[in-house]
């Protein structure tokens, strides 16, 4: 049997910010083969970190992530549209706004 030393809100912290990372990713590269390759890379780094259950080594841990993260944010996303509105939806031109 094996129970987790974590919470429930660390794992979605942890869920959280491995989506944002590779959502960002994917905001730099357009072509799936290739940003597959940086979804690999940001998997190995979160596996360095699985076995790492200090609390303080954690917070050391997750404030060089976030701020890489904001580092490397992409200054102009690209949005779905989920409930409507404005969205950008031309990838390779990505000042077109298009309301739908």
């Amino acid at each position: 049997m094996s129970s987790s030393t974590f919470s429930a809100a660390h794992r979605r912290y942890v869920k959280s910010l491995y989506r944002r990372m590779l959502t960002d990713s994917l905001n730099w590269t357009i072509h799936r083969d290739l940003w597959r390759r940086r979804a690999l890379v940001i998997r190995s780094e979160f596996e360095q970190n699985r076995n790492v259950h200090d609390p303080r080594q954690l917070a050391v841990v997750f404030d060089k992530a976030e701020a890489e993260l904001a580092r490397n944010q992409h200054p102009d996303p690209v949005i779905y549209q989920h409930s409507g509105g404005p969205v950008l939806v031309m990838l390779w031109d990505r000042s077109v706004l298009v309301v739908s």
